[in-house]
């Protein structure tokens, strides 16, 4: 141990030494261009000490930034710039114009399929149910499923309630999907528009199965293209009123379908009619909007305070008071999540199964139906596929609504004796 004490203390002495020039490095000033973090004033604080001849500040003015260097902009020389495509039907096999039935192709409803307006024509369509597979709106995916999962449902399809089976009263069809930029929804609207428009046209309903909520502007501005602007009312089933503002910028998303109508006088405020609504939004700024434009809504409040019965015939009743068309916007979210908790937004507290398909079954039997969308199916968050069940029915309910119309049953309450009451006894 003794021998070892010289080198220790050698060992100590360097350290030392090298902790002392370290520090004395430490302490000087940087140089000017070192880069190195000063604190504020401390440049003028050196160079008053070591150099008496610092050059001038620079007092060339900074551009702002060009916000506009900050968007990126599409290319106009791509080639699938162009959303819309019609389709090439140049390779399908020579046929006479009309739906085709396709066997074990899925479908929706395991209708036959249409692929030109002149089947739609010839087959006499009076339903064409069409896919909009955005969902690029709600902000994040699962809605642009919808269309698959419900094609995937069973097929069954009439109603008890009325012994009515709406696919032998109806000649309905699958007019496949939109052709969608999966990339955008603003582009996407006019592809969604004119499918829509192209199905009105020949006097067919378009069913549209969306896709989030911000194809209703398509859907609804389709549908006043053919029938005008004056003549189309809205039903919005929603626990959202969707009427919100800009949003980053964007003028259209799952939550401004209603804004945007309204604004750029795709429809009139005083036909259109809310119902549903609850959680936090809107708050007082959103009803004072609704009421600036005339709207008629119908908040879960009401109906908690008065009874779904009672604002049932409300709603019933203002439909028939309303345009010469009715437009049926049904976000499932409107049901509460107990039986539609695969959707992107759910709110505690909305209606029940058993509420909404007899006002679904009355407004579409007494209205003049010129189209229904379903919106905010997200199968990727449907446990037991509970919400595409309660989705289906809905379509169901509204079409035997339809057909029963056209059967001249178009009553709100109108069952089957059958079902009743058994009055044997």
């Amino acid at each position: 141990m003794k021998d070892d004490l010289p080198f220790t203390h050698a060992l100590v002495g360097f350290l030392i030494a090298a902790f002392a020039g370290l520090l004395a490095v430490a302490c000087e000033t940087p140089p000017a261009d070192s880069g190195a973090d000063t604190p504020p004033g401390a440049e003028a604080d050196a160079g008053e000490a070591t150099d008496t001849t610092a050059p001038a500040a620079d007092t060339t003015e900074q551009q702002a930034p060009d916000p506009e260097a900050a968007i990126i902009r599409l290319d106009p020389n791509d080639p699938n710039l162009e959303v819309w495509r019609d389709r090439d039907i140049s390779n399908d096999p020579p046929r006479e114009p009309g739906p085709i039935r396709i066997g074990s192709v899925l479908s929706f409803f395991g209708l036959p399929i249409a692929r030109t307006i002149e089947d739609l024509v010839a087959g006499e369509v009076e339903v064409a149910f069409m896919g909009a597979p955005v969902d690029m709106g709600v902000g994040f995916r699962g809605a642009g499923e919808g269309p698959t999962a419900l094609r995937a449902m069973r097929r069954s399809t009439g109603s008890m309630e009325t012994m009515i089976s709406w696919r032998r009263e109806l000649t309905a069809v699958d007019y496949g999907n939109a052709p969608i930029d999966n990339l955008s929804t603003e582009r996407s609207m006019e592809p969604i528009r004119r499918m829509v428009r192209e199905i009105a046209e020949t006097g067919a309903i378009p069913v549209i199965i969306g896709g989030d909520h911000s194809i209703e502007f398509a859907n609804v501005a389709g549908l006043a293209d053919v029938y005008g602007k004056e003549n189309v009312g809205v039903i919005h089933f929603d626990a959202h009123y969707d009427a919100g503002g800009t949003r980053s910028g964007h003028l259209i998303s799952h939550a401004q379908p209603v804004r945007r109508l309204v604004d750029e006088g795709h429809i009139l405020g005083r036909n259109f009619i809310q119902v549903g609504l609850r959680g936090s939004w809107p708050g007082p700024e959103g009803f004072e909007w609704m009421r600036e434009n005339e709207f008629r809504y119908h908040t879960m409040a009401e109906i908690d305070r008065d009874g779904w019965a009672t604002v049932m015939q409300r709603v019933l009743d203002e439909a028939n008071d309303g345009p010469e068309y009715l437009h049926i916007s049904f976000d499932i979210d409107v049901m509460d999540p107990a039986y539609t908790s695969g959707t992107g937004t759910p709110v505690p507290g909305g209606l029940t199964p058993r509420e909404v398909f007899p006002i679904l079954r009355g407004l579409c039997s007494e209205n003049n139906l010129v189209g229904f969308d379903l919106v905010e199916l997200n199968p990727l968050v449907d446990p037991g596929y509970t919400t595409t069940l309660n989705a289906k029915q809905v379509v169901d309910e509204c079409l035997t609504g339809v057909a029963m119309r056209k059967l001249g049953l178009g009553s709100r309450d109108y069952l089957s004796p059958l079902t009743r009451r058994d009055a044997r006894r």
